[in-house]
């Protein structure tokens, strides 16, 4: 199975996409900074890319789905998200997710762009069942 990678410099952020994925039954793949989610995509299979826009570092969210366009894996779909929603408009990304979003629109956003079901459709509290900050 092919992995999401996520790519999100806030480890809490980090962490709830990653668990509310990994318990949809996704193989996830996590980078903390644009030049780490790089090289994960060069190195590995990775069906869809998620990314948060602004990022310390030096290198962003539009830096990370530039270098995908410009792969010899250029359609592997990437998701942008961020909290500052102007930064997502004519972007690049195949969708965007503005911050804050729901569990449920996470999944969704990702269920579009995967060939893996969803067992269920699972509630934004179940997909969290258990986390602790």
């Amino acid at each position: 199975m092919r992995a999401i990678l996520i790519v999100e410099d806030e480890k809490m952020v980090l962490d709830v996409l990653k668990l509310a994925l990994t318990r949809a039954g996704f193989k996830v793949e996590t980078a903390s900074t644009g030049k780490e989610g790089i090289q994960k995509f060069d190195q590995g299979e990775v069906a869809l890319v998620i990314t948060d826009i602004r990022m310390s570092g030096g290198i962003d969210g539009h830096d990370v789905c530039q270098h995908i366009r410009n792969s010899n894996r250029p359609f592997t779909p990437v998701i942008g998200m961020s909290g500052t929603p102007w930064l997502l408009e004519n972007s690049g990304f195949d969708a965007t997710l503005p911050k804050p979003f729901g569990i449920q629109e996470l999944l969704d956003a990702v269920q579009s762009f995967t060939a893996t079901p969803l067992y269920e459709k699972m509630r934004p509290k179940e997909a969290l069942n258990g986390y602790q900050p």
